[in-house]
């Protein structure tokens, strides 16, 4: 049996019989594994201590001052470099990607050992019977991926069947609830189907879900008022979960979109976790001072509230966002068929003019996404130069795109200030999330220009905001990307590196730790991260992945 094997397979039988004894015990070691000589930060805020960390079945077994290295089957040496404990991602995407590759290399290489998918209203589940042949060919198609399950239940059971190298939690994503149980159109719910969401919302939590996200943004989550997210985040309250939002609006009407986030928590008694905390163009700049004010009044009320915040200042999105939610409405044939209708054409203009005229130039606007192999020359290209390409002013040119790709259409849009994410990521009540996936360089998930933050967001973080920019401490950080946030979802043992909690670790350089990946060349891992450890057992080694899959479904914690 390989070393690395033997790991896994002792780290998991001690997890399922705390009392059994490893077979590295009965050769005579007290420990699995240690960590040597590193400056151990333990996620809670205080400041690094010289110490090493024995890790046994799993767990944090010891933490002391000197542990002889011949007590553990494995060593680390770690002398020179910060220990902490592994990070937790609270604002993904990724789901489908851990059935592709379970390797999930841009999430471990960044030291990320908990994944939290399902936000901004879109989840794998639940899946209608209707919908199931359609969705199984298009899972095959685009994925290559066999779909077997409807429910959270059984996507849990198949990730755990598949192997995975992180951890894994998600939301249930109100969008593709209310699909499933209304379709993609504009109308509030009947009672009855009210009552079939909410059911819905309990069932999912009730097998382990961390509690419901919305995307107020994307149809058809878009469609709904705020009552209806009122009475679904009542089941959630209930059940003592999360509720996760992409908010109605981050530009014009920001403020007026906390308001509602922070009300759905006040009537509903939710716990709040607003997502990519920020101000979108220069127009509304401005408004950093009352937003950051707006957090601040609501957690002194008592709404338990946290942000998330990616460090750049492009986000990413489908094109489609461009368009009126009345466009969007309902199948993808209609929004096809609306983009073709001459008779729009003069209403869409004007409503495309005015993205222009906030996004300042649609050289902001860079395209990183299409499916289609005769598009693919557009991947990099801002929309003014494919425009420019394609001989089209840049209202035809995305009317054209979008219609041949049927709306799939991912972009980059440069729209936010550097000054206002340095005070952004400095506040207590904001904690760091990349809104990206687990990806890799090559394969299915290697395809297009994705937005560099699934490579880089941690790194960037410990490399260019506390050690060149010092916005943040390196304990501050820490917390931030630990602890802190799994606090917020009832993780409280692990994140922490704390005797008896799980050994979820990560070693790395504090002087070289840094982000390589760009918007140009987005497949790019980091650097200085040299050790990540997942329930015990080692994922990377010198910076390279042992191919261990030790990850482990993480479920909300209903008290």
């Amino acid at each position: 049996m390989k070393r690395r094997q033997f790991l896994q397979d002792s780290a998991g039988a001690s997890l399922a019989f705390p009392g059994l004894l490893t077979s590295n015990c009965a050769r005579g070691k007290e420990f699995d594994l240690l960590i040597s000589g590193g400056t151990v930060y333990d996620g809670l805020g205080n400041q690094g201590i010289g110490a090493d960390v024995a890790v046994y079945g799993g767990r944090i077994a010891k933490i002391a001052s000197s542990i002889s290295k011949n007590k553990a089957f494995e060593v680390i040496d770690a002398t020179g470099k910060a220990v902490a404990p592994g990070f937790i991602d609270p604002h993904t995407h990724t789901d489908i990607q851990l059935l592709v590759n379970p390797k999930a290399e841009s999430k471990i290489r960044q030291g990320v050992t908990i994944e939290v998918g399902g936000n901004c209203g879109g989840s794998q589940f639940p899946i209608s019977d209707e919908s199931f042949e359609e969705k199984r060919k298009n899972f095959a198609d685009h994925n290559g991926v066999e779909l077997t399950w409807k429910d959270a239940a059984g996507f849990f059971n198949r990730l755990e069947e598949t192997g995975m190298a992180i951890n894994y939690a998600t939301f249930l994503g109100h969008g593709t609830v209310r699909n499933t149980v209304m379709g993609p159109y504009d109308r509030p719910p009947t009672n009855e189907e009210l009552g079939r969401m909410k059911q819905i919302v309990r069932d999912s939590m009730q097998q382990g879900v961390l509690g419901l996200s919305t995307g107020l943004i994307y149809n058809p989550g878009s469609f709904a008022e705020i009552d209806e997210l009122i009475e679904l985040c009542k089941e959630v309250a209930r059940l003592k979960g999360v509720y996760a939002t992409h908010m109605r609006d981050e530009s014009d009407y920001l403020l007026e979109a906390i308001d509602e986030a922070v009300t759905i928590a006040r009537k509903s008694g939710v716990s709040l976790q607003i997502s990519h905390f920020k101000t979108m163009y220069p127009r509304n700049y401005a408004k950093i001072d009352k937003m950051l004010q707006a957090v601040d009044t609501a957690t002194a009320e008592g709404i338990d509230l946290l942000a998330d915040r990616y460090p750049y200042i492009a986000s990413s999105t489908g094109m489609s966002s461009f368009y009126p939610q009345w466009v969007r409405e309902g199948t993808t044939d209609e929004f096809v068929a609306r983009l073709k209708d001459p008779s729009l054409d003069t209403k869409l203009r004007g409503f495309i003019r005015d993205w222009e005229n906030k996004a300042g130039s649609w050289d902001n606007v860079l395209i990183n996404g299409v499916n289609l192999g005769e598009n693919k020359f557009l991947e990099g290209a801002t929309v003014l130069d494919g425009s420019s390409k394609t001989g089209k002013k840049p209202y035809e040119f995305m009317r054209d795109l979008m219609i041949s790709e049927r709306g799939g259409v991912s972009v980059v849009k440069f729209a936010m200030d550097e000054n206002n994410l340095r005070r952004v990521l400095s506040h207590p009540l904001v904690v760091i999330g990349s809104d990206g996936n687990a990806i890799a360089p090559y394969g299915k998930l290697g395809e297009g220009k994705p937005h560099p933050r699934s490579y880089g967001t941690f790194p960037r973080v410990l490399g260019k905001y506390v050690r060149e920019d010092k916005v943040l401490t390196l304990p501050q950080a820490i917390r931030k990307m630990s602890a802190q946030t799994a606090d917020k979802f009832g993780f409280t043992d692990r994140c922490r590196i704390v005797e008896s909690c799980y050994a979820d670790l990560v070693v790395f350089d504090p002087d070289t730790v840094i982000d390589k990946a760009t918007f140009a060349d987005p497949h790019k891992y980091p650097e200085g991260i040299d050790h990540v450890i997942v329930n015990g057992v080692p994922v990377i080694q010198h910076g390279e992945h042992t191919g261990n899959l030790p990850g482990k479904i993480l479920k909300t914690k209903q008290t």
